[in-house]
């Protein structure tokens, strides 16, 4: 009779993070970033297919990774919004609620399945003055692993993003224009970028959850309007 091969738990929960975390790597960086008229969202993405997306009225999705993997996650969190705005009201659907059932089902498959989601999200929420307790934004980060937290200010995913951080935390400041926080983002994903240049605005995603724009306040800007915060104009 032969003897069962075993593995430790411990070494199985390893091999998955190690697996995870490759494939994060090989995707390009992803930074979100407080502002004084709300959150900007940035990407690295020269592609047709997109990164970041509305999830609901003054909520956002950002992806990185396996593209199939996240952008079915966004989806369901779409339809988790909608059920929830529908159950209750618009103003019950929050961040936080969302960013913990990402968590949740993230988690579920790390340690169920064999192989692991290979994705890191932000959820971005952008506060409300009509709401007492819905004023200030939200970032929220959630790893290959479920484990969520929160990010005052800025949040950056995916790989190399140890380059990514260092230039937002030198110099992101609280209240910056939009114009300078776009400057920034920038430079921070140029920072991890492979290419030694700076990225152009054709190869950045940018959208915008802004806190005066009527109704829903998710935007995607064009490459010209891009350009133009680039400029400062």
């Amino acid at each position: 009779m032969s003897m069962p091969f075993y593995v430790s738990p411990e070494q199985v929960m390893a091999d998955k993070a190690e697996f995870a975390r490759k494939g994060i790597a090989r995707g390009k960086s992803i930074v979100a970033l407080e502002h004084q008229g709300g959150v900007l969202l940035m990407a690295e993405n020269a592609t047709s297919l997109n990164k970041i997306g509305e999830i609901y009225d003054r909520i956002a999705f950002c992806g990185v990774g396996k593209f199939s993997e996240f952008d079915q996650l966004r989806k369901v969190g779409v339809r988790y919004a909608d059920t929830t705005g529908y159950a209750y009201s618009r103003e019950d659907v929050r961040g936080r609620g969302l960013a913990n059932a990402f968590s949740q089902v993230i988690g579920e498959v790390f340690t169920r399945e064999i192989k692991p989601l290979e994705l890191e999200i932000i959820v971005a929420e952008v506060g409300d003055d009509r709401y007492e307790d819905h004023k200030s934004n939200s970032l929220y980060r959630i790893k290959y692993d479920g484990f969520i937290s929160d990010h005052p200010g800025f949040v950056a995913i995916g790989g190399n993003v140890e380059e990514v951080e260092s230039v937002l935390k030198n110099d992101y400041r609280d209240g910056m224009p939009a114009g300078e926080a776009t400057q920034l983002g920038r430079r921070a994903l140029s920072a991890g970028a492979e290419r030694s240049s700076e990225l152009d605005a054709g190869s950045l995603e940018v959208c915008l959850l802004d806190r005066e724009r009527t109704g829903r306040k998710f935007c995607r800007l064009s490459a010209d309007e891009v350009q133009g915060m680039l400029d400062g104009s």
